[in-house]
C-alpha cells in the first residue's frame, strides 16, 4: 500500500533566454531597439518557457525569469535614476559581477515580482511560483558611506515595505510559492567568517517574514546556493556547516537547497535532517546546473533516496541546485539542456516517490 505522497518538486527560477532575446536586451541597452519591440520578445520568451515547462510534466512552473531584464537581483531597481553602476563587487571563481549603488533616497522598486507573475498567468493555468530577491541582498545596494539625507535606518524601512508589498502581491495573485533568493547567505560567511554579517542578514530577512501569517509563510520559500554564473560560483568553498544552523532560523516554510554539486552530500544531508524544524520542508537540489551532463531519471532517483535516508519524506522535496541563468547574458547552458535536466528531475522524483511509497 502506498502511504507516502508523491514528493513535491519545483524549479528554482531562471532559464537561459533565447539568443534572440539576449541580443535584443543588448540592443535595447544601446538604444537600437525600442521598448515595444523588446516587450514583444519578452512575452514570446515567457510563452515558450511555460510551454516547454509543461512538456516536462513539471507540476509547478515558473516564467524562467525571462523578464528580469539583466539579473535576478537588481531587476527591481534597474534603470532608476538614483542608482550608479559602481556598487558591491561580487567575485565568482573566474569573473566578477557588480551590483548597483544607491545614490539618493527614497528607495523604491521599479519592477516587482507580482508584475512578472501576472504576465505569466496569461499563458498557463498550471501552478506558478515566483522568485524575488531578498532584503539582505538589496541591503548591499546601500553605500558603505552613509547618505547624509537618507540614513540607513530610513533605507531599511523603505526596503522592508517594498519587499513586503512585492510578496503580498504575489500571494494575492495565487502564487504556488514565492521564493526569496538568498544566495548571499553562504557568501556572508566568506566575507565575514565571524558570522556577524550572516546574523544581520538573517535578522533583516526575518523582520520581513514576521510580517506574514503562519499560513502565508508556508507558501514562502528561501533559496540558498553558492552562486551559479557562467559555470562558476562565488562561495562554494564555504562549509555548509557555517550557514545551515542559521538558515533554518528563517521563519519560512520551504527551503530550496543547492546539493547536487556538493562533494560530500551525505554529510550535508545529515545536517539538514538534524536542523529541519517541524513545519519546514527541505527541497534538496538533485540537478547540478553547473555540469553540462544531463542527469538520468535513475541518477535523480538515487539522489532522492539518498536524501530520504536523512530527511523524513513528509519534509522532503526536490529542486534544481540553482537557476540555470541568473544573469541574462550567460549563454553557458542552452535552453534544451536546461529543460532536459528539468524533465529528468520530474521523472526521477516520481521514481523515488514510488520506491518510498512501497
Amino acid at each position: 500500500m502506498n502511504t507516502t505522497p508523491t514528493l513535491p518538486t519545483e524549479p528554482i527560477g531562471s532559464i537561459p533566454r533565447p539568443l534572440a532575446l539576449v541580443q535584443a536586451i543588448r540592443d535595447a541597452d544601446a538604444g537600437r531597439l525600442g521598448p515595444a519591440a523588446l516587450d514583444a520578445l519578452y512575452d514570446e520568451a515567457v510563452r515558450d518557457t511555460l510551454r516547454r515547462f509543461e512538456a516536462t510534466g513539471s507540476p509547478v512552473l515558473c516564467d524562467g525569469e525571462q523578464r528580469k531584464n539583466h539579473n535576478f537581483a537588481d531587476y527591481a531597481v534597474h534603470g532608476l535614476a538614483n542608482f550608479a553602476p559602481d556598487g558591491f563587487m561580487l567575485h565568482f571563481t573566474h569573473h566578477t559581477r557588480q551590483w548597483p549603488r544607491l545614490t539618493a533616497g527614497p528607495f523604491r522598486y521599479r519592477q516587482r515580482g507580482d508584475q512578472f507573475l501576472a504576465q505569466a498567468q496569461r499563458h498557463t493555468t498550471l501552478p506558478l511560483k515566483q522568485a524575488v530577491i531578498s532584503p539582505s541582498a538589496l541591503s548591499l545596494f546601500y553605500p558603505a558611506q552613509a547618505l547624509p539625507e537618507y540614513p540607513r535606518e530610513a533605507f531599511i524601512a523603505d526596503l522592508l515595505a517594498e519587499h513586503e508589498s512585492e510578496l503580498r502581491g504575489c500571494l494575492a495573485l495565487g502564487a504556488h510559492t514565492v521564493q526569496v533568493d538568498f544566495t548571499e547567505g553562504r557568501l556572508a560567511c566568506k566575507i565575514d567568517p565571524s558570522g556577524g554579517l550572516l546574523a544581520r542578514f538573517i535578522e533583516l530577512n526575518n523582520l520581513a517574514l514576521d510580517r506574514f501569517s503562519d499560513s502565508d509563510r508556508q507558501r514562502i520559500g528561501i533559496h540558498t546556493c553558492p552562486g551559479g554564473d557562467r559555470d562558476s560560483t562565488h562561495s562554494a568553498d564555504v562549509d555548509y556547516a557555517a550557514l545551515l544552523p542559521s538558515l533554518f532560523e528563517l521563519n519560512a516554510g520551504r527551503f530550496f537547497i543547492e546539493l547536487a554539486h556538493e562533494p560530500d552530500r551525505p554529510r550535508v544531508l545529515q545536517m539538514i535532517g538534524r536542523l529541519l524544524k517541524p513545519g519546514q520542508r527541505a527541497y534538496v537540489g538533485v540537478i547540478d546546473v553547473l555540469d553540462p551532463h544531463i542527469e538520468t531519471p535513475q541518477q535523480v532517483r538515487d539522489r532522492v533516496l539518498e536524501a530520504a535516508r536523512c530527511i523524513r519524506p513528509e519534509q522532503l522535496g526536490t529542486t534544481d541546485d540553482c537557476g540555470f541563468c541568473p544573469f541574462c547574458d550567460d549563454t553557458s547552458t542552452s535552453r534544451d539542456t536546461a529543460f532536459a535536466k528539468i524533465a529528468a528531475r520530474v521523472e526521477g522524483t516520481a521514481l523515488a516517490s514510488a520506491v518510498l511509497g512501497r
